[in-house]
């Protein structure tokens, strides 16, 4: 279990690294072609989205896998959906 969750730690800090790494490329590319500096709000307030984004992202991923991992999906009540046929397939 340990193991597993290093492994995923390290993951996430790679990722974390690798997408601060583009983010500040970027901005130099916009600063480069004549775009204006970003303020310490701007950062502030890109940092916050693209953890906001990213968490919604996992979490609705998450769901999605548990969904079909415990079967819930296999339980829903299609017989009223309009693009089936009526032998039900």
């Amino acid at each position: 279990m340990v193991n597993r969750l290093a492994r995923f730690l390290m993951a996430a800090l790679l990722a974390s690294l690798i997408a601060a790494v583009c983010t500040w490329g970027l901005s130099l590319f916009w600063v480069a072609i004549g775009g204006g500096a970003m303020t310490l709000h701007g950062w502030i307030a890109m940092g916050l989205g693209v953890l906001g984004t990213v968490g919604l992202a996992w979490g609705l991923m998450a769901l999605a896998f548990r969904s079909h991992r415990e079967g819930w999906d296999d339980r829903v009540d299609n017989r009223l959906d309009p693009g089936r046929d009526e032998q039900g397939r």
